[in-house]
């Protein structure tokens, strides 16, 4: 069984060769030694068009090994609150396997995790993050994590089994959390409760930022799996966050009265 695209042609290009000469454009081509050995990413998922040049500018600046592990926001609310796919991705630019050995050690790990495919098949959060990681790495395999919104000390839990399957596996792995910032509020609202958010972040502060999200009601949709992803970092050793890019969408639609807005960040 192997899992087709959801949003080709809709959130990207799901024509091959127009699909790499979006990627050609928005992943800046950057020399090895310029590039970080991060923990984490964090990576904006709306439609090219709109959040393209935060992702590109984002992943091309960290060495992406050939193991992905992507988090990302269930939207639709379907199968299990952490769904982890084990099928094969059909994409544009090729087939991408899952790292099996990965994703059978996390599951092995994990009390909380479930294997469930059929959550990952409409969902858009993880898949458009898959071009920029083939752009970048021809021999890309990915674990596929959805996550609901579950508590802090959930959170918490699902990190640390994440980070031990980590360290225990043969090589070195990149973690993607996926999400949006603020939706669908004025520039100068989005901006302001944006910076809140991002500075939790930048602090290492990943209760913080569960708490700050929820207490301001920041609809940054995947503040679940950036948790994660902050705290199973900190477990593997990162000292540092940095902003690399931050827009919303006005930039591309000329609206600014309801933007979503976009942030990429490293996490080394």
């Amino acid at each position: 069984m192997t899992r087709n695209p959801a949003v080709a042609d809709r959130f990207y290009p799901g024509d091959m060769e127009h699909l790499r000469s979006a990627m050609d454009i928005f992943v800046p081509v950057t020399a090895d030694e310029e590039k970080e050995q991060a923990m984490a990413v964090v990576m904006p998922h709306a439609g090219y068009v709109y959040s393209g040049a935060t992702a590109g500018a984002t992943i091309s600046r960290v060495v992406v090994p050939e193991a992905v592990l992507i988090m990302g926001p269930n939207h639709r609310g379907q199968g299990a609150a952490l769904a982890l796919g084990t099928e094969d991705w059909r994409m544009p630019m090729g087939m991408v396997p899952v790292d099996q050995q990965l994703a059978q050690a996390i599951l092995q790990q994990s009390e909380d995790i479930r294997e469930d495919s059929e959550a990952h098949r409409y969902e858009h959060s993880l898949e458009v993050q898959v071009p920029f990681l083939q752009q970048v790495q021809p021999r890309l395999r990915i674990v596929p994590l959805m996550v609901s919104h579950v508590s802090f000390s959930l959170c918490q839990k699902v990190a640390d089994d994440l980070s031990a399957a980590i360290r225990a596996y043969r090589d070195p792995v990149l973690i993607v959390a996926s999400t949006d910032m603020s939706h669908y509020e004025s520039r100068a609202q989005a901006v302001q409760k944006d910076k809140l958010a991002i500075e939790r972040i930048l602090a290492l502060d990943p209760e913080g930022l569960y708490a700050t999200v929820h207490n301001n009601r920041i609809s940054m949709c995947g503040v679940i799996p950036t948790t994660i992803a902050l705290l199973a970092a900190l477990q593997l050793g990162a000292k540092q966050a940095k902003l690399i890019h931050y827009t919303d969408s006005g930039e591309a639609s000329g609206d600014v009265s309801q933007v979503v807005g976009y942030a990429g960040m490293i996490i080394s």
